[in-house]
């Protein structure tokens, strides 16, 4: 994992039905789906392409008890899990899966920010596969926060990871969308959440080639359309959603 510190590397669908998501994302996004073949869990990988992209698995015991929902997971190398997950508890954040190992895969730790938007620590047992282009069908694109507070979460991140700010764009009465970097290359945006959502949370936008066909795609399967398809600066065109089992997600794509 050398030279990963601050990258996202991985992203993971804890759900209630896993044989319905993962019919669902494959036919959305195009993935492969396949048994990770891990002991004692039950464990699917989606991969694009040969590439291995995200996981897929049950949610927790207890976890939809404690009212969280379905939820999509994005996992941020670092150099060292123990002292990054004592640098988030430190810093105002918490621990809420102390670090731990995954046998021949690596270390995490699941934390949130001081705000409570979750994410997860991660380190390899040994270097990184070759991974998709950022923009390639079938990865994520782009990862946005929508944040407690912005100027208090950029700060949070950036001396964690060491992500600069980028591009800053004037949202009106909805505040500045901050646009970061990682390693001299954009790889996501964040802004104070609008008052009505409930509570801080990352958002994850996975890449397909045209946006109106995987909007069909998505509706078909049983996803709700939560922000419309709209286009952004640069000229990619992005849409929010709701899988079947309640997962927000997102797509983007160069063309509609």
């Amino acid at each position: 994992m050398t030279g990963q510190h601050g990258k996202f590397v991985w992203y993971e669908l804890m759900t209630t039905d896993t044989e319905a998501a993962q019919t669902f994302y494959e036919n959305v996004i195009g993935w492969s789906g396949s048994d990770a073949g891990m002991p004692g869990m039950e464990y699917m990988l989606f991969s694009m392409g040969g590439q291995q992209v995200a996981g897929l698995m049950t949610m927790p015991e207890g976890a939809l008890e404690m009212n969280i929902p379905p939820a999509w997971l994005g996992y941020v190398a670092v150099d060292d899990v123990d002292a990054a997950a004592a640098k988030v508890a430190a810093d105002g954040g918490n621990v809420h899966r102390a670090p731990d190992d995954i046998p021949g895969v690596g270390r995490f730790a699941i934390v949130t920010d001081p705000h409570g938007a979750v994410f997860a620590l991660f380190k390899g047992t040994s270097e990184a596969p070759q991974a998709l282009e950022q923009m390639a069908p079938g990865n994520v694109g782009w990862h946005e926060l929508m944040a407690g507070d912005l100027d208090t979460a950029f700060a949070f991140y950036s001396n964690l990871f060491g992500w600069t700010k980028d591009q800053a764009m004037d949202m009106g009465d909805m505040g500045t969308y901050q646009i970061f970097s990682w390693n001299g290359t954009q790889i996501g945006g964040m802004m104070t959440k609008p008052e009505d959502i409930p509570a801080p949370y990352w958002l994850y936008y996975f890449n397909v080639e045209a946006l109106d066909a995987a909007i069909e795609r998505a509706k078909s399967g049983g996803a709700k359309i939560v922000l419309e398809p709209m286009e952004v600066p640069g000229g990619a065109w992005i849409v929010q959603c709701i899988d079947p089992q309640g997962a927000l997600f997102a797509l983007v794509a160069p063309k509609r």
